[in-house]
């Protein structure tokens, strides 16, 4: 038997666990660590998940007691198995685990996914904070146009009641409110709910695939935090970000997405800077010349220009995209240059508790307030910080509509962004090429196997 501790964030780790290790007497896992997300650690994988070799389940510790449980518990393999992370940071990662004792291993994109029974088609990222949800929309949207019926799968985000969230279906709003969703699941469920198309999220993504093969003839993975797919892709999508060049190198497994898509999107071309473009173009044809090229406009709008404009606004932006993302602004800070907004207001001084630690924690955050709400404490931190912040209007740049979660005691705008293609081929063309090469199964007619 072989001593096993993986590295995760409460997502990755546990379909890993579930694919590699789960029911596998040879391995025994003796703990998860938690990083990137807070009030991870302390909690534990359950019984019912980890299966009859865990009776007590398999605790879940803080990342900084790595080397301490690899001596203690004479661990010989640590497994690294979360996303969007800097390469040197992997690699002192291994380096602090293979110092204490124990191998490093990375498990290899194509071990860890699943085959379904009905054509994959995967949407992923180099970065958190690409795009990769617009585009997402959009393929569903194709799919739809053209007589097929897709089914979202999204990447994992379960920071709630595990068992719960083995298999979550979202086909309303109301289920968001049933499973007590975090704003970073709302901000990634809502919008594919409101366009009508059915979302499947959870722990198991095996349990999961079979029951959405049953809702479509096609599931569209939408990934998330620039993680691999879990399902095995008929057609893989990569978002690329020129506002950040030289990252689909430099980050994991975002670099491999980018070595192994078969399409990839260049997004934000009209707000980028053209050498910064011309970088991310010359880095693929060095490293992924057979994929297909699409580039496209990141279209920033709001309803009512007038309304912010020469107003003192508070620029909310999607929480992930700042903090783990590394952006110091997003659509929000577009939208108030755009339509000529008289200032934005700096929210730093007027946070309080996690939101004012999440400030500390990323330094390059600038005068934009990141959406974090992952329990109701932060919600409720969330909504004091806006309360005290003078301003005229607050700019919401998330997915979602905020004020359906939490109360904000002050006028708001929406801003919306969508994909638009630059040029040829069109992301409609490359819908219409994939459907031509696969047959459609019935909806339901689906049968399931790994």
């Amino acid at each position: 038997m072989r001593r096993v501790l993986i590295l995760g964030a409460a997502g990755r780790d546990f379909h890993n666990f579930n694919l590699i290790f789960r029911d596998k007497p040879e391995f025994e896992v003796v703990a998860f660590t938690a990083n990137q997300i807070p009030q991870i650690a302390g909690r534990h994988y359950p019984p019912e998940l980890a299966g009859g070799l865990y009776p007590r389940g398999i605790p879940i510790i803080e990342e900084n007691e790595m080397e301490e449980t690899i001596r203690r518990e004479l661990v010989d393999i640590v497994v690294f198995s979360y996303s969007d992370v800097r390469h040197d940071t992997v690699m002192h990662l291994a380096s602090r685990a293979v110092g204490s004792g124990a191998d490093f291993w990375l498990l290899s994109s194509e071990r860890t996914q699943l085959k379904a029974s009905v054509p994959v088609v995967s949407v992923c990222a180099v970065r958190t904070g690409c795009g990769k949800s617009p585009v997402s929309r959009r393929v569903a949207s194709e799919l739809k146009s053209l007589g097929w019926t897709p089914v979202i799968i999204r990447h994992p985000m379960p920071y709630g009641d595990l068992v719960a969230q083995r298999c979550q279906r979202f086909a309303t709003l109301a289920d968001l409110d049933r499973y007590k969703c975090t704003i970073e699941e709302r901000e990634e469920y809502e919008p594919h709910i409101n366009a009508g198309t059915i979302v499947y999220a959870g722990v198991d993504y095996q349990d999961i695939m079979h029951a959405a093969q049953q809702d479509g003839d096609v599931i569209l993975w939408d990934g998330g935090n620039n993680d691999t797919p879990f399902y095995r892709p008929d057609l893989h999508i990569v978002v690329l970000d020129p506002h950040r060049p030289g990252h689909e190198l430099s980050y994991y497994p975002g670099e491999v997405n980018f070595r192994t898509a078969d399409v990839l999107i260049i997004n934000k071309v009209d707000t980028a800077n053209p050498d910064a473009v011309d970088t991310v173009r010359h880095n693929i044809a060095l490293h992924n010349p057979k994929a297909q090229v699409i580039e496209t406009a990141c279209r920033v709008t709001i309803a009512d220009p007038e309304s912010i404009a020469g107003k003192r606004v508070l620029v909310i932006e999607d929480g992930p995209t700042l903090t783990h993302g590394e952006m110091p602004y997003g659509a929000g800070v577009v939208a108030a240059d755009r339509y000529h907004a008289a200032k934005v207001v700096d929210p730093r001084p007027y946070a309080v508790g996690s939101i004012k630690q999440t400030f500390v924690k990323f330094p390059h955050l600038g005068k934009v307030l990141p959406a974090m709400g992952y329990s109701e404490t932060q919600r409720h931190e969330l909504q004091q910080t806006i309360e005290r912040v003078s301003c005229d209007v607050v700019l919401v740049a998330t997915p979602i509509d905020l004020a359906r979660t939490i109360h904000i005691d002050k006028p708001t705008v929406r801003v919306c962004y969508e994909v638009e293609e630059v040029g040829y081929p069109t992301i409609r063309e490359l819908m219409q090429q994939f459907t031509e090469r696969h047959e459609r199964v019935p909806v339901g007619a689906g049968s399931s196997h790994a």
